[in-house]
């Protein structure tokens, strides 16, 4: 009898040893393995069959959490349904929400005809955080856990959250204050990301005054620009004239990072005033200061400096990356920093190459999603615990066992010296 996938599964994870060159073949169903096990055979490309080269990875591993941008509609709502760690975990950041939203976490991410739509800052970001903080935990379930972590702008939230600096319940107090007061200071804003270094975008700002400002360095050539909305326009002709690659960040009711949220200077940490951040227990790199901090110094006010700094973040890849951290994996429900960390790796020649890893992509947010990316992550070396990933009833384990897997294809090649007969 044909033992089912997820015995033979079980038993190449539990009873053979994991090579160098490595390949994971995903499936819904023995029909759609055996095209990607012919996809492998053959050498075709295809997102269903991974390979890759695994020499025992020395460096570190950084999870990165972005802010707003990397969500959708329906962001994580087949994994909730899918995943019971992640939905554990979602339903603990739910009831943390519960004091500080009125609306329900788990309405909106269902999509319910009455929950609020999760287009505005004040739904967007609290959600996005809980998704964030939900995947970090599946991740860590698979045998995946950070030797460090950071987070831009919002993302620090989720980010001090995964390294321990932050309570779930104060978590969830700031990503909903921070939120909120972003989205009552009614002033209009935009954000708009250009293709040049910060150096020379600085440069390019000083006419304008405090009316745009430098809101975050993504790569040595991405640089993001906030501020006042006729501002942003006439700086796109300077762009325009300069041939300068840009387009507008999508900002629907909210602007950070410059002047126009100086008024939180003082009604943010006192809303925050009751939080207690505590000693991290993984390494958090601040984008606000551009170095470790140990998790006590995240209180109210540094959530304010958070909304009003530059976001440093191609200095903190840097950092990380000079004391080995060379593989990131982006936590999120879609992949918006990694080209940001591709781009500021290969301008270090003097680096091995990194591995970058998603975790969700839009409209792809079911388990063979997250099962490709973990199978990225265990071809590449990243130590993945296949027997927490699969599926394990009584039935499976007992049948792994009895699974007969077919010898290794070795080539047979001959070292004794062919006989002379005798004189």
């Amino acid at each position: 009898d044909t033992p089912p996938p997820a015995a033979v599964a079980r038993a190449l994870a539990t009873t053979r040893s994991p090579f160098e060159h490595r390949a994971v073949v995903v499936g819904a169903d023995p029909a759609g393995l055996g095209r990607g096990l012919a996809a492998l055979m053959t050498g075709q490309d295809t997102e269903h069959a991974l390979t890759g080269e695994s020499a025992a990875r020395e460096d570190r591993t950084v999870f990165v959490f972005p802010g707003q941008g990397s969500q959708w509609e329906g962001m994580g709502r087949r994994l909730s349904a899918q995943s019971p760690v992640f939905a554990a975990r979602f339903a603990a950041c739910a009831r943390a929400l519960r004091p500080y939203v009125d609306w329900d976490p788990h309405a909106v991410l269902a999509g319910e005809p009455d929950a609020p739509a999760p287009d505005g800052a004040a739904v967007m970001q609290p959600l996005l955080w809980a998704v964030m903080v939900s995947l970090a935990a599946v991740w860590e379930a698979a045998g995946v856990v950070p030797d460090a972590v950071v987070g831009h702008s919002q993302g620090e939230i989720a980010a001090a959250t995964v390294a321990g600096a932050l309570t779930l319940e104060d978590a969830a107090r700031i990503v909903a204050v921070r939120a909120a007061a972003l989205t009552g200071l009614g002033v209009e804003g935009g954000m708009l990301s250009v293709v040049l270094p910060v150096e020379l975008v600085r440069e390019l700002l000083e006419p304008f005054g405090d009316r745009l400002a430098v809101a975050a360095v993504n790569a040595p050539a991405t640089t993001v620009v906030s501020g006042e909305p006729d501002a942003l326009v006439e700086f796109e002709r300077v762009l325009r004239k300069r041939k300068a690659m840009r387009w507008r960040v999508p900002v629907t009711d909210f602007v950070a990072h410059s002047r126009l949220c100086e008024p939180l200077a003082e009604t943010l940490p006192r809303l925050l005033a009751d939080i207690r951040p505590r000693p991290a227990a993984v390494p958090l790199f601040s984008t606000v200061h551009g170095r470790l901090v140990d998790g006590e110094e995240l209180g109210p006010r540094y959530w304010y400096a958070n909304v009003r700094q530059t976001v440093r973040f191609a200095e903190a890849v840097e950092a990380l990356a000079a004391t080995g951290h060379r593989t990131f994996v982006e936590v999120s429900a879609h992949p918006v920093l990694l080209p940001a960390v591709q781009e500021t790796l290969a301008a270090r020649t003097d680096l091995p190459d990194p591995l970058v890893i998603d975790t969700l992509r839009r409209d792809d947010d079911g388990a063979d999603r997250l099962l490709r990316s973990i199978g990225t992550a265990h071809v590449h070396g990243l130590p993945v615990d296949w027997t927490a990933v699969l599926p394990a009833p009584a039935d499976v384990r007992d049948a792994a066992r009895r699974v007969e897997l077919p010898t290794y294809a070795f080539q047979h090649r001959r070292f004794w010296p062919p006989a002379r007969p005798a004189a």
